[in-house]
């Protein structure tokens, strides 16, 4: 599948070109010598596990600075172009001997681990391969393969892998391994050096725990690539064919496609439209590849592009794109899921060493990743190009790209009514991790954005970039909603601009930005430079409340731009300059002061031509003092729930058990034909739907299919509630509930509005089948 004929980019304006004394041979700098066997990281705020923000990840995560080590401490250090700058948290643990070691402690059970990592380029810029041996409780597992040869790029924007050239930087990878049995908490799993022949060094950074649940089964009438059309699940063979045939059968068939166990060698798009393709699992159903001739081409997942009508109806879920994508080059089509996809679902797909986890061109119209890892991209995690409406991203992880990690451009197509929520993005190697370039209505709310490494911040709203203006109804425009975000260590250097960029930040380089922008209920946590920073241009109606800056390497306000902003409620601790605000436009710029301020104001501002190196201490304060508190258990003040809105529909969800191809998320998927079934005969059954916070529940609807073949039947069901998924209290005592085709098949549950955050029913009893049944869980404030 070609490019589209516009040749439409990833090109960027930015270079990073400073010259860097960090050689390709992986020096390092700011070490210190860690105890034998002892943990001796620098306390910092992690992005992961933050109530009711961010994704809800399957993992547990721990970091190798934190964990049992004779290895030597790097960091913290947020300087591009030194190793532990991009390392999360800013820092990490080098081993470079045999014998040396980093070893975590299970906090939980796990039956399988990937961990992030850094070796040395090696001359030729072509990476090299290694292994590291595997532990568990002192006996060895495996050893496990690493590489660097999907790191290490140099030079300017957009980037070679050149060591020849200066500023290296994209240090990191990742790799997974299934653990082979379940280990129970305790367990000590070490990663230890045997040899330092392949690699002088092994930087081990971040290590996460999970419980893979067992392999998805083949749905009912499903098409099999393997069985039915003879891909080879070995990958020796290239089934990039065979995959395409069985994907246009299911088509025509009005069938899913089914991509059973195993590693399927693909050379180019598989071209997906009015079909559903589904796998066994991400850790099971592998899709990699990339032509041997061509390097144009690669494994990806494409709708038809817009100019050639685009595709619709489509749904991907439960498998990964694995790709082999070690160069950025800006025209190739070598992204993980691309073209145009409207009414269409990505659901629990793995995402990585692909150029762009998606890269979606439009005009195109209700899309949605969801529940999704997007990992060691060398350009952007996801960007929402040119006309794309009424689309989300939701409950995703990104890791590591090379670029903006969530991203929405309108270039000549206005870009209308996107949502971005409940994601962590962590770690975007170049610019920012959650952007909206132009946009109307746009909504980034309910976020984790963690570790901007240089030229951007964590949270940027812009009028930037080709394409975007008012003349053509691209500019930021309407209501633009950023609300219960957290930031932490956000913002970073500039190399063209050679000052820092603020965690927060707007421009109006193309033209001012002139709408309505509410920053609420959101934390701004030990920024590198700036909290909030606005440049170019002029920025107006920017509306800041319920916001709690605490930490920031120089100033809270960084004001270069004119325009005008109210603050009402926003807090300010531990900044590192003494006068709080750098203003050298005066006037220009109108600060509208409400209530509940304090520590960010300052009158006259600063204004004093230079710029002040930032101040770091990592999770410490700028100058000493007290550290910045983690981000809080429960977010501050949620504005109103709207009582008409479904808070349980595509939230995640929890089950006792399923049967067959009925999982517990067709409960929450919005659609009233499709539904949970539990285990047959295995009395109590139940079902638990995380709303992402706590919401004061007094309604909930639960539904069975509307179809006639249902027969009437009655369920004896209870309802609880908890805050924290452990503790859970009864809501609604246990009774029969009966549900009747004739009448819609539904049932209506007063609740007493109890704030609650999970959302359990549990079933003891089904009249019309012995097993518990939901099609759709619904829940409502009112």
């Amino acid at each position: 599948m070609t490019a589209p004929p516009n040749g439409r980019s990833l090109r960027r304006t930015l270079a990073a070109t400073v010259s860097m004394a960090l050689a390709a041979a992986g020096t390092l700098v700011a070490v210190a010598l860690a105890p034998e066997a002892h943990a001796a990281g620098v306390p910092a705020p992690s992005p992961v596990g933050i109530s009711g923000r961010g994704a809800t990840v399957p993992f547990k995560e721990q970091e190798a600075e934190y964990a049992a080590t004779n290895g030597t401490l790097i960091g913290p250090d947020r300087l591009y172009g030194h190793l532990p700058s991009e390392a999360s948290g800013r820092q990490a643990v080098t081993l470079d001997a045999p014998g040396e070691y980093v070893e975590f402690t299970l906090t939980a059970p796990a039956n399988a681990m990937s961990f992030r990592y850094s070796l040395p380029d090696n001359a030729a810029g072509t990476g090299r391969d290694a292994s590291i041996d595997l532990k568990v409780n002192g006996n060895q597992l495996k050893s496990v393969p690493v590489t660097s040869k999907y790191g290490w790029y140099y030079g300017g924007y957009p980037f070679n892998n050149n060591p020849g050239d200066s500023n290296p930087h994209h240090f990191y990878d990742e790799t997974r391994t299934l653990l082979g049995s379940t280990l129970p908490v305790g367990t000590k799993v070490r990663l230890q050096v045997s040899s330092t022949s392949a690699s002088p060094t092994f930087t081990i950074d971040v290590a996460d725990f999970e419980q893979v649940g067992a392999p998805i089964a083949k749905p009912s009438g499903a098409l099999d690539v393997v069985s039915d059309f003879g891909a080879d699940p070995t990958g020796a063979a290239d089934s990039t064919a065979k995959i395409q045939a069985a994907v246009d059968a299911g088509k025509a068939q009005g069938k899913a496609v089914y991509i059973p166990q195993g590693t399927f060698q693909v050379r180019d798009h598989i071209v997906v439209d009015q079909v559903t393709l589904a796998g066994a699992g991400p850790w099971y159903s592998v899709l990699t590849g990339r032509d041997p001739v061509n390097r144009a081409k690669a494994v990806g997942v494409y709708g038809k592009y817009a100019n050639q009508g685009g595709s619709r109806n489509v749904t991907l879920k439960d498998f990964a794109i694995l790709g082999d994508i070690r160069e950025r080059v800006d025209e190739d089509q070598v992204n993980a899921i691309g073209g145009a996809l409207s009414n269409s679902t990505v659901d629990n797909v793995w995402m990585q060493h692909t150029k762009c986890g998606a890269w979606m061109d439009g005009p195109m119209d209700n899309f949605t990743i969801k529940n999704s890892r997007i990992l060691d991209q060398t350009a952007d995690g996801v960007n929402f190009h040119m006309g794309v409406t009424n689309s989300t991203v939701t409950n995703t992880f990104v890791r590591n790209t090379g670029d903006d990690g969530l991203a929405m451009w309108a270039e000549n197509i206005p870009n209308v009514k996107n949502k971005v929520t409940y994601n962590t993005v962590v770690l975007p190697i170049l610019a920012n991790n959650i952007v909206t370039y132009g946009g109307k209505d746009i909504t980034i709310s309910d976020n984790v954005m963690a570790d901007t490494i240089t030229n951007g911040g964590g949270l940027h709203v812009a009028n930037r970039y080709p394409g975007v203006n008012s003349g053509q109804g691209t500019a930021v425009s309407g209501t633009t909603t950023a609300a219960r975000n957290t930031l932490i260590r956000a913002g970073n250097n500039d190399y063209n601009w050679q000052f820092g960029v603020g965690a927060v930040w707007f421009s109006g380089l193309n033209e001012p930005l002139d709408a309505t922008v509410n920053i609420t209920d959101t934390e701004i946590l030990d920024s590198s430079y700036a909290a909030i920073m606005n440049i170019e241009g002029a920025t107006k109606g920017l509306h800041f409340e319920n916001v709690r800056i605490d930490g920031a390497g120089t100033y809270a306000l960084q004001i270069q731009a004119p325009g005008n902003a109210s603050f009402t409620n926003v807090t300010a601790t531990h900044i590192a300059q003494s006068n709080p605000i750098h203003n050298c436009v005066g006037s220009g710029f109108v600060i509208t002061r409400g209530t509940g301020n304090s520590g960010w104001y300052a009158d006259p501002p600063a204004c004093t031509g230079n710029w002040p190196a930032p101040q770091w201490t990592n999770g410490g304060v700028p100058g000493g003092g007290t550290p910045p508190t983690d981000p809080p258990t429960d977010p501050p003040t949620d504005p109103p729930t709207d009582p008409t809105v479904n808070l349980a529909k595509n939230h995640p969800v929890t089950e006792t058990s399923h049967t067959d191809v009925y999982p517990a998320t067709k409960a929450v998927d919005g659609d009233a034909n499709t539904y949970w079934e539990s285990a047959n005969n295995a009395f109590p059954q139940s079902v638990t739907v995380d709303l992402g916070a706590a919401k004061a529940v007094k309604r909930l609807v639960l539904k069975l299919p509307p179809a006639a073949a249902w027969a009437t039947r009655t369920q004896t069901l209870s309802v609880l509630g908890s805050t924290d998924n452990s503790t859970f209290t009864t809501l609604k005592p246990s009774a029969g509930y009966t549900f009747n085709p004739s009448s819609g098949n539904t049932a209506t549950i007063t609740l007493p509005g109890t704030a609650t955050r999970y959302l359990r029913v549990t079933v003891t009893g089904n009249t019309g089948w012995p097993a518990a049944q939901v099609s759709e869980l619904e829940a409502y404030t009112g």
